[in-house]
């Protein structure tokens, strides 16, 4: 069936030939939940891939989170449960009634005017009535520094907030201390809630900062990974072995490459 230019519907044909049962070995037995990480993963290399700035690579990674979509879709239409045109009807459904201030009454002059609407209508729909209920809201599957920002962010809306970073930044040595207080003790759940803690205010303090944690940590990590990489070549150049090598010689090695 190779063509041209494929089609929604030409891929859901295809999803559901693969599920048959003289399909795919693989596809036909795989589950809602057997594949849930799949999504998870396929919607970070499209980022990858955005970021690349190679658009063919974007579409080709978007493509893998569309097929996620149609998976899940045909899947549930097996059970009798809901089909791509449910799941296309749901997401036109929500953008209508939550953009009242394109498609209603309401009106927004500014990005930050469209937020607010969109965030009033969503509590609406969704029946939530606390900013507690707002904070339970934010799901448990995102990753931890972007759940923690967002739920800063809502709480935030109901004043909970500062102003500037630097009392935040003054939290952040609070909780450090805090931290080697615990660890001092010896009690391995109170080093843990104490860490988190840190964790949580650094997050909130790169919030204050109009930075992206989980973007701030991706590039700290590659910044690190560089500089390793950096020390094993030269560790090679030298002619040693880094797992043999002591501490004091890796920190001067790892010096060596923050100037270079």
């Amino acid at each position: 069936m190779e063509k041209k230019q494929y089609t929604t519907e030409d891929l859901l044909a295809i999803v559901r030939r693969l599920r048959e049962p003289d399909g795919c070995p693989w596809d036909k037995v795989q589950t809602h939940q057997s594949i849930k990480h799949n999504m998870i993963e396929e919607c970070y290399e499209a980022i990858d891939a955005l970021d690349s700035g190679d658009d063919r690579a974007f579409a080709n990674e978007l493509g893998d989170v569309l097929l996620q979509v149609a998976f899940h879709s045909v899947m549930a239409q097996e059970r009798g449960a809901f089909g791509y045109g449910d799941v296309v009807n749901e997401i036109c459904n929500k953008l209508i009634s939550r953009h009242t201030h394109v498609f209603g009454p309401d009106s927004a002059g500014t990005a930050e005017e469209a937020f607010a609407t969109w965030e009033a209508n969503k509590k609406k729909e969704k029946g939530l009535e606390s900013y507690s209920s707002m904070l339970r809201d934010v799901p448990g599957y995102l990753p931890a520094l972007m759940r923690a920002e967002k739920v800063q962010k809502k709480a935030a809306g109901a004043g909970f907030d500062w102003d500037k970073p630097e009392p935040v930044l003054d939290k952040l040595r609070e909780e450090t201390d805090e931290l080697k207080e615990a660890m001092e003790q010896g009690n391995p759940e109170k080093i843990e809630e104490e860490y988190g803690d840190l964790l949580f205010a650094a997050v909130n303090l790169g919030r204050k900062l109009s930075l992206v944690p989980e973007i701030s940590m991706t590039k700290a990590t590659d910044k690190f990974i560089a500089r390793f990489e950096k020390m094993e070549s030269i560790s090679k150049e030298r002619g040693l072995d880094m797992a043999k090598m002591t501490v004091d010689e890796l920190d001067e090695l790892w010096n060596i490459v923050k100037i270079v």
